[in-house]
């Protein structure tokens, strides 16, 4: 099979195996984030074996997670990030390091060396930016008190998960100080470019040809990507450009229309990332993993619940509302797998332990997802009482 033809052919497996389980995933009120792993783990090489080139998945997956972390960029208005920092810092900032506290301890009275505790303490500081907003209704949560407290949180949460992206990547860089001092300098270069072309050149382009849609869709994809590849030619990742490049645009009045028109093509690659999860499950290690990933992943859905709610009330919110907020944040992020993914990448955790760590990121995702489908208002809600659009 000729390269293109298995681009083509991956890519309609992946869609028509989505659009059957998706489906039946929102027949049974359920998550469709849910089938896209459910389908990547029973496609992949570890399954049925239907689609067997991890390269082509993980690459086109990456890509959604760039367009992600663009799009996160977008809504960090300067505004609304400063009324998010002053609202909810420090439940965001004490929360986070119970979560890591929790991880850490739970990893290290498990067998696993302190360097890979360490690491799966990071990956459980943070929620799912993409349920807690699928999740969100749009029309009634999204707009009111609790939906604001949610996407604050999750906000101040992904800034800390990017912080911590550039901390292992600085951990990796094992040539010596002058590779050590070139990562450190890559972030302010990143923010003077960014900085320098937005106020000068982009927002001169946007404002003049405003008018014509098609090339402000390619603007905005070609910046996010030249930032994301100059990030790479600096020794940081794809991500951390990626970021920096939304945030840039943040200030200009076009920004909102910039993330609407891009979320189809964010959701086109994430589908492809969440399946490339699932393909790329390793269950040789199941029987080896599933004790220690169940005992992190129940720590974790039952202590993130209670201690947001217990900040939350402690910060003057109503129960209901603080339990609420809680169950929503109540799993580990999409951002936790890119922490272990990157720390494989540098030796900081062995085969073993980064199977565990994401069978424990799958099980909160699924479990979160029935827990809030079947509670709260949802676009995918179990009844016509709570379902909300």
């Amino acid at each position: 099979m000729d390269q293109p033809h298995a681009i083509t052919h991956v890519i309609f497996l992946i869609f028509f195996g989505t659009a059957i389980l998706a489906t039946l995933a929102l027949f049974t009120r359920q998550s469709l984030l849910v089938a896209y792993i459910a389908l990547g783990a029973l496609f992949g090489p570890w399954g049925l074996k239907l689609v067997n080139n991890g390269m082509i998945i993980r690459q086109t997956g990456d890509i959604g997670i760039i367009f992600l972390l663009f799009l996160l960029g977008l809504h960090l208005q300067p505004q609304n990030l400063f009324h998010s920092l002053r609202k909810m810092s420090l439940i965001t900032l004490f929360s986070s390091l119970i979560f890591f506290a929790v991880g850490f301890a739970i990893s290290y009275l498990s067998g696993y060396t302190y360097a890979e505790s360490f690491v799966i303490g990071i990956a459980a500081m943070f929620s799912s930016t993409i349920i807690g907003i699928k999740l969100l209704p749009t029309t009634i949560l999204h707009h009111q008190h609790t939906g604001e407290l949610v996407i604050s949180i999750l906000l101040l949460q992904d800034l800390i998960a990017i912080a911590a992206l550039l901390v292992l990547e600085i951990i990796a860089e094992r040539d010596g100080s002058l590779h050590l001092g070139l990562i450190l300098s890559a972030f302010p270069i990143l923010l003077t470019v960014a900085y320098v072309f937005q106020r000068y050149l982009l927002a001169w382009l946007l404002e003049r040809f405003d008018k014509i849609h098609e090339y402000i869709f390619i603007l905005s994809i070609g910046w996010c990507l030249c930032m994301a590849e100059l990030s790479h030619a600096l020794g940081l990742s794809e991500e951390i450009g990626a970021f920096i490049a939304g945030v840039a645009l943040a200030s200009n009045s076009i920004s909102f229309y910039i993330a609407e028109s891009l979320k189809p093509l964010r959701d086109f690659f994430l589908v492809i990332f969440f399946f490339s999860i699932g393909a790329g499950f390793n269950f040789d290690y199941f029987e080896q993993v599933i004790i220690p990933a169940c005992l992190l992943a129940g720590f974790i859905l039952i202590l993130k619940p209670m201690i947001f709610s217990w900040l939350l009330q402690h910060a003057g919110e109503v129960k209901s509302v603080s339990w609420e907020i809680g169950v929503r944040l109540g799993q580990m992020s999409e951002f936790s797998l890119l922490i272990i993914y990157t720390a494989t990448q540098t030796d900081l955790l062995s085969p073993l332990t980064t199977y565990m760590a994401i069978a424990s990121v799958l099980i909160t995702f699924i479990i979160s997802c029935y827990w809030t489908v079947m509670r709260y208002p949802t676009p995918l809600a179990s009844t016509d009482k709570l379902r909300r659009d």
